[in-house]
C-alpha cells in the first residue's frame, strides 16, 4: 500500500521477513545453578535415571506384605528403616519394618500402612484399619523415567526448573547469552531523566527507560545510551560506538518524513542494509529495520505508546531468536465485550483490558483513552494488545480476536 508517496509492506509480510533473518547460532555460557534463575536454557535437560530408582515410601508407616493385612492381625516389627538407609533385609510373611518418608521399601514388601492405622505393642503392630494394595508406595519412575526430556531448550528458568535440575545434580547450567540491546532516544526536544527544561516545548523522554525495562523483561541486557540531539554526526557516532558492543540498536524518533528525521539517512552510511522501512500498522508505520552482518538497527517512532508497541512486535522477536526461545510473547484469542471500530486502514494494535472468567478470556476498553500514539498510560493495569487486521473495519461485541498478553515475556 502507498500513502503520501511512502510504500508500506503489510504487517504479515514484515513478520515473515523478520522470521527469516539470519542470525548467529545461539551463544551460550555455563553458570552455577543458583545463578540461572530467569535465564534461558540452552540445552534440553534429560533424566539420566528413574525417579525414584526403587520403590519408595511416601509417608511414615510400616512396610508390609499386602497379603498379611487383616484387621486385628499382629505383625512382628523387625526394626527401623530411616531415609537414606541402605535397607538389605527381606520381609517374610508375618513381619514388617518401620519405614519413613523417602525410604527405600524393603525387599519382599509391597504396601505401606501408615502409623495411624496400627497400634504398636511389645515389638508388634496390630492392624486397626485396612489400606489398599501398594498404599503410600512410590513406584520406580513415578516422577520421571531415564531418557525423558524434562525441560526443553528455550525454557525460561523459574524456581521449578531449578528444583528439578537440583534433583538431577546439575551443578552448572548451560544458558543462552543475553543479547545486548542499546537504546537511544533522538531529538533536540528530548530531555533525559533529571535534566532541567530550558523551555516549555521540550519533552521528557520516557522511551529509553520504558524500552530498556521491556528488553530486560524479555531476557536481554539493556544498554542505556540516553538522548541525542538532531545532529547527524553525533547520532552516527553514537550508533557506530553502539555497534561495537551491542547486538541490536534501538532508536526512537527520527524515522518519519520530517526535515530533522535523520536516522533513516544515517543507517546506510553505517554500512547497514535496510531490511524494510514502512509497515502498514498503527501505531508505528514508519518503523525501519536494518542489518549489518549479525547486528541489527531498529529505528522506531518517537511517541511513547508507538515505540513500545513496535518494540514488542519487532525487537522482542529478535531477542527471542537470539535466546533460542520458541516465541517472543504469548498470543491468545479473546472475546470482545463491546463493539470496536477501527480508526485506520492499517493493522491496528489497541490497548485493552483483559478479563478472565471461567477460564475464558474477554477484553474491553474501559478507561482507555482515545487519541494519539503518545498515550503510554493505556498500557497500565493488566493490559494487552488487541490485533485488528488490515481488512477489519467494524468488529461487533462477541467477536473473537487475537490479543498479545503483556504480563510476561
Amino acid at each position: 500500500m502507498s500513502i503520501t508517496g511512502v510504500d508500506f509492506i503489510s504487517y504479515e509480510k514484515s513478520q515473515n521477513i523478520l522470521d527469516t533473518l539470519s542470525l548467529n547460532a545461539t551463544r551460550f555460557e555455563r553458570v552455577p545453578l543458583s545463578d540461572s534463575l530467569e535465564r534461558v536454557l540452552a540445552e534440553d535437560i534429560v533424566a539420566e535415571f528413574n525417579d525414584p530408582q526403587f520403590p519408595t515410601a511416601s509417608m511414615d508407616g510400616y512396610a508390609v506384605k499386602y497379603d498379611d493385612l487383616k484387621e486385628g492381625i499382629e505383625l512382628v516389627v523387625l526394626g527401623d528403616n530411616p531415609a537414606g538407609h541402605n535397607e538389605t533385609r527381606e520381609l517374610k510373611s508375618g513381619e514388617c519394618i518401620k519405614t519413613f518418608t523417602g525410604s527405600m521399601m524393603p525387599k519382599g514388601s509391597d504396601t505401606l500402612i501408615q502409623i495411624e492405622n496400627v497400634t504398636f505393642r511389645d515389638g508388634k503392630i496390630i492392624i486397626n484399619e485396612m489400606v489398599e494394595f501398594a498404599n503410600a508406595v512410590r513406584p520406580i519412575g513415578e516422577g520421571y523415567k531415564a531418557g525423558e526430556v524434562l525441560i526443553q531448550k528455550g525454557t525460561n528458568i523459574s524456581f521449578s526448573e531449578i528444583g528439578v535440575m537440583a534433583g538431577l545434580n546439575k551443578v552448572m547450567v548451560k544458558v543462552a547469552l543475553r543479547p545486548r540491546v542499546a537504546v537511544i532516544a533522538t531529538g533536540s526536544e528530548i530531555l533525559d531523566l533529571g535534566e532541567n527544561s530550558s523551555n516549555s516545548a521540550q519533552i521528557r523522554s520516557s522511551n529509553n527507560y520504558t524500552l530498556s525495562a521491556l528488553f530486560k523483561s524479555a531476557g536481554a541486557e539493556a544498554i542505556q545510551l540516553g538522548t541525542a540531539p538532531d545532529n547527524k554526526d553525533e547520532i552516527m557516532q553514537t550508533f557506530e560506538n553502539a555497534l561495537e558492543s551491542a547486538d541490536i540498536i534501538v532508536s526512537t524518533g527520527g524515522v518519519s518524513v520530517g526535515d530533522y528525521d535523520f536516522v533513516k539517512d544515517i543507517v546506510p552510511r553505517l554500512g547497514a542494509k535496510i531490511v524494510f522501512k514502512g509497515v502498514g500498522i498503527k501505531p508505528g508505520r514508519h518503523i525501519l529495520v536494518a542489518q549489518r552482518e549479525n547486528k541489527f538497527i531498529i529505528a522506531l517512532p518517537g511517541f511513547a505508546y508507538s515505540s513500545t508497541v513496535t518494540s514488542i512486535l519487532y525487537v522482542l522477536p529478535l531477542i527471542a531468536k537470539m535466546l533460542g526461545k520458541n516465541a517472543p510473547y504469548k498470543m491468545i484469542t479473546a472475546k470482545l465485550q463491546s463493539d470496536f471500530k477501527k480508526r485506520s486502514r492499517f493493522t491496528e494494535f489497541t490497548a485493552c483490558n483483559v478479563v478472565v472468567k471461567n477460564g475464558e478470556y474477554s477484553i474491553n476498553f474501559d478507561d482507555k483513552k482515545v487519541g494519539s500514539s503518545a498515550i503510554l498510560v493505556n498500557m497500565l493495569n493488566n493490559s494487552a494488545l488487541m490485533i485488528a487486521g488490515e481488512n477489519d473495519k467494524f468488529l461487533e461485541a462477541g467477536t473473537y480476536v487475537n490479543i498479545i498478553l503483556l504480563d510476561k515475556f
